[in-house]
């Protein structure tokens, strides 16, 4: 046990110095192909001098966890799932982001386009899950007690799906990956949150002896803290669709090859408050024509409320923090 924690912590430290070395080389090359960032003349004043910062640094953070996991020594079926999924991911977003910033075509992909690769790309790993998995069909239920066994532990209660089970990870991976993309709207918040979420995993995957599965999450947890060297605020490059479909890709593959995508909404809270904000909006004002929120995602309103950008986001890394403990004691 103790070389399992040691080899997290040297995971997410090489994780952590391989995008460090990464990014420096990577951001003056995006300057070059002039993949600036365009900012939404409708989007907080702030903003605006935003205009132009080097977009698609979610390369940078794909690198990096492939380069750490496979150097890991502990490649296996469930890792190279996890990995397929989260370039899977990245290369969807890497395509719509090309088609925005270099093609200047300001739609990207149609959204037909993207959810339907977004689909196809969760069925594999419905699929994947339903078929190899010891627990095939089985979902853990958070906070319930159970007698379900993994090696020497004990887990929560489980629900087995069946039939169900292929839409329902279609409809938590494509939630999940979309929510992470909404988060995305501040430097630092969407990679700071996840980084909490992955060190979550890694140690929950530790724990239950999932040790490929434990590295992978410390690979995302260690590329994001590095990334943050480069995103936090004044960001010097955004990850873009690139960064944030495949960060939440890879989110959704360590829940799904786990058995416990139940747990999203809880330990990714910020996820889902970022998209339940949008439809609340979309909603509301198509059915009175009033906003509830000053602006969505929910990130916008806090900051036209009068909150620097800065306290937007470590607030919501708070909360992540919170949320990630109370995730602990829903499977303990």
């Amino acid at each position: 046990m103790i070389i399992e924690h040691t080899q997290i912590i040297y995971t997410i430290i090489i994780g952590f110095f391989i995008t460090l070395i990464i990014g420096p080389l990577t951001i003056p090359f995006l300057r070059k192909l002039k993949v600036g960032q365009t900012v939404r003349e409708e989007g907080p004043e702030s903003h605006l001098q935003k205009t132009g910062t080097p977009t698609i640094g979610g390369i940078i953070i794909i690198i990096s966890i492939l380069i750490t996991s496979f150097t890991s020594g502990l490649m296996n079926r469930d890792l190279l799932v996890a990995l397929v999924a989260t370039l899977a991911f990245g290369m969807i977003g890497f395509i719509d982001d090309f088609i925005k910033v270099v093609l200047k075509r300001s739609l990207g992909l149609r959204a037909y386009q993207k959810l339907g690769l977004q689909i196809i790309v969760a069925i594999f790993l419905a699929i994947y899950q339903s078929n190899i998995s010891v627990m095939g069909t089985k979902v853990i239920i958070p906070f319930i007690k159970g007698s379900l066994t993994i090696g020497s532990l004990t887990i929560p209660q489980y629900l087995d799906l069946g039939i169900l089970y292929i839409p329902f990870v279609i409809f938590v991976v494509v939630a999940t990956v979309n929510s992470v993309n909404l988060t995305d709207g501040l430097d630092g918040l969407a990679s700071g949150v996840t980084l909490i979420i992955a060190a979550f995993f890694s140690i929950l995957a530790m724990s239950w002896g999932y040790t490929s599965l434990a590295i992978f999450a410390a690979s995302i947890t260690g590329a994001c803290l590095g990334f943050l060297r480069f995103n936090s605020h004044p960001a010097q490059v955004f990850m873009g669709d690139t960064g944030s479909l495949a960060l939440g890709g890879a989110i959704s593959a360590l829940a799904i090859l786990m058995n416990v995508a139940l747990i999203i909404p809880i330990v990714g809270g910020i996820y889902f408050a970022e998209s339940l904000s949008v439809i609340i909006q979309v909603i509301s004002y198509k059915l009175t024509k009033k906003r509830i929120f000053k602006m969505s995602p929910l990130h916008h309103h806090y900051e036209l409320s009068g909150w620097a950008e800065t306290k937007v986001v470590i607030v919501f890394w708070i909360i992540t923090v919170v949320l990630c403990l109370v995730g602990v004691l829903a499977l303990n």
